[in-house]
């Protein structure tokens, strides 16, 4: 008996940010482990390429005497993508963007968030519209984190910015996609990357971000904040990966009707 043939499935063609492809489409922080160990062993597990760092709250170079997360997450093997977490206005944000292209030697790829309050975590999107301009102005590549607003979005985009990243819900809540109708608009008029950023909390959240036609899905504590953190980084990759396929082989319309899978006609009664 011949062995079963199994049908060639395209590979993706990746995600592709500022000119570079990745093949991964998560992108994963560096916060909340218990360990630096620990963080390593998540971030390999889940397969990301591209690695989010609060430059506030993380050392990496800003002690020379303490342990540096790039001692288990270093750029050979990661791209590190540092981020304003903890910024409530646009001057913080553009000063610790421009202290972490320095640490990391001219490093122009950079996650911007402006946040609102400290509460909700909400994005202060007149804010972060000031640092993106400040930012694309001063040659930084320029991922930003804002609300799933279609019209800032866009704005966002004609500035410059190399891709949008709005929350899905609040920065931690693990509630999932509040609103996929937002979402949805945005992906359909956007040219440059759509990530979900923020809100996800098990891995059908993230399938559902793919399967909406997002580009990506960065998240932390959905990983980190799990009983068994490592388990769950490669329960979301697999969740990335089986989302983006759903969403390339195109899903069937939802209707009001039974569908049977046998079809009866022209069947003898």
């Amino acid at each position: 008996m011949n062995a079963i043939e199994r049908p060639i499935i395209e590979q993706d063609e990746g995600l592709t940010i500022a000119g570079k492809i990745y093949r991964s489409r998560l992108l994963v922080g560096s916060g909340k482990y218990k360990d630096l160990e620990e963080t390593r062993a998540a971030t390999v597990a889940s397969g990301a390429e591209i690695i989010t760092v609060a430059i506030r709250r993380v050392n990496i170079g800003q002690d020379p005497n303490a342990p540096s997360l790039l001692d288990v997450v270093p750029p050979s093997e990661f791209t590190i993508l540092p981020n304003t977490a903890g910024c409530y206005n646009a001057e913080d944000a553009v000063y610790t963007l421009q202290l972490a292209r320095e640490l990391l030697n001219g490093h122009k790829l950079v996650k911007l968030e402006v946040l609102g309050d400290p509460k909700t975590l909400f994005p202060n999107m007149p804010e972060t519209l000031k640092a993106a301009e400040k930012l694309v102005k001063d040659g930084f590549d320029v991922m930003v984190y804002c609300s799933d607003d279609p019209i800032q979005a866009k704005m966002l985009e004609e500035i410059g910015c190399v891709a949008v990243m709005p929350l899905a819900s609040l920065i931690g809540s693990g509630m999932g996609i509040l609103n996929p109708w937002n979402l949805s608009l945005i992906i359909e008029q956007s040219k440059v990357p759509v990530l979900v950023d923020a809100g996800v909390g098990t891995a059908s959240d993230a399938a559902i971000a793919m399967e909406l036609g997002c580009d990506g899905v960065l998240m932390n504590t959905a990983i980190a904040g799990a009983r068994d953190p490592i388990r769950m980084a490669h329960a979301m990759r697999l969740a990335v990966e089986a989302g983006r396929a759903a969403y390339l082989a195109g899903r069937i319309p939802k209707k009001f009707a039974a569908s049977p899978s046998s079809p009866m006609e022209g069947r003898p009664v």
